[in-house]
């Protein structure tokens, strides 16, 4: 797959199949309207483009809404190469593009730069200045610049912002189960592991300290988790705190703190991908260290069992 950071980049060699979307969490309906895409693709000797924008357009036109993605852009655009599609392009959203009207974004964007033979596109989906047009202008816009519109069903495009909003809530909660089954793998988050406070070695737990630098990256709810990383190739599970260290701390900053099962190798400056599993409790304030060792004890021999069943 080939990955474009603005539309102007895109060569295009020939005719292409163009959706246009976020595919945030790229989960099974998003993966049904790419395996559309392909399809389309391989029958008409075509090649499958995936237009879509960065930052969401949301975080440009409403900065305040502190929205949260499933996806950083990078994860993104690594499980849409898994599904097939050719060429990803991620064109930077800004205020400005935003007042582009529909009939430049269809000619200069979609039939000059990117060569669209077929745009594949939801029943609802709008597009150009304050959205005004709708799939109906965008026929009528086929018809003038020789491209064919596919549309994507209602059922299938509720299907997928079902999905999206039913992951983030089921992430959110901490619902870990849930999540893998919406996306069909474990929810990761990725990040570089940093110097932390060394607390967890003072109490025989020491801890990776993940940063995740991404701010609009979703993080699953406070409290304690079965994780499991790859490192040097093998699956290391662990149990993960996400919160404020309440006993051990004064609370003022959120960490992602791992310690991992029978591991003791330096992994500071590591980009590590942390995949979650299920939750095992809520983040508590302990009235000693003795009660959070002893918490902490029983969340390891939980993760133990749990990575012995998973073999």
């Amino acid at each position: 797959m080939k990955i474009f950071d603005n539309i102007a980049s895109y060569v295009a060699e020939k005719g292409a199949v163009i959706t246009i979307g976020t595919f945030d969490g790229v989960h099974h309906g998003h993966q049904k309207i790419l395996s559309r895409v392909t399809e389309i693709a391989q029958q008409q000797s075509l090649t499958s483009v995936l237009l879509t924008f960065f930052p969401h357009p949301r975080m440009v036109l409403q900065p305040d809404g502190d929205l949260k993605l499933i996806n950083t852009i990078e994860e993104r655009q690594q499980l849409i190469a898994a599904n097939g599609i050719e060429n990803v392009v991620t064109h930077p959203f800004s205020l400005d593009f935003a007042r582009t009207s529909a009939h430049d974004y269809v000619k200069n964007i979609l039939v000059d730069q990117l060569k669209a033979a077929v745009v594949v596109i939801g029943y609802d989906h709008r597009f150009g200045r304050n959205r005004a047009a709708s799939i109906t202008e965008l026929e009528e816009y086929g018809k003038e610049f020789n491209f064919k519109v596919v549309q994507i069903s209602k059922k299938e495009v509720e299907e997928v912002t079902v999905s999206s909003t039913k992951i983030r809530n089921a992430i959110e909660n901490g619902d870990m189960e849930v999540t893998e089954n919406y996306l069909n793998r474990p929810y990761s988050i990725n990040g570089k592991i940093v110097q932390g406070k060394a607390i967890g070695r003072t109490i025989n737990y020491p801890t990776a300290n993940l940063k995740v630098s991404e701010t609009y990256k979703l993080l699953p709810k406070n409290g304690v988790y079965i994780t499991s990383s790859i490192i040097d190739g093998t699956e290391v599970y662990g149990m993960t705190n996400i919160g404020f260290n309440p006993t051990v701390s004064d609370g003022s900053q959120k960490t992602i703190e791992t310690f991992y099962l029978d591991f003791n190798a330096d992994l500071y400056n590591s980009e590590v991908e942390l995949f979650f599993h299920k939750r095992l409790r809520d983040e508590v304030r302990f009235n000693s260290i003795e009660e959070l060792k002893a918490a902490m004890k029983e969340d390891e021999l939980k993760t133990r069992t749990y990575a012995q069943q998973m073999g």
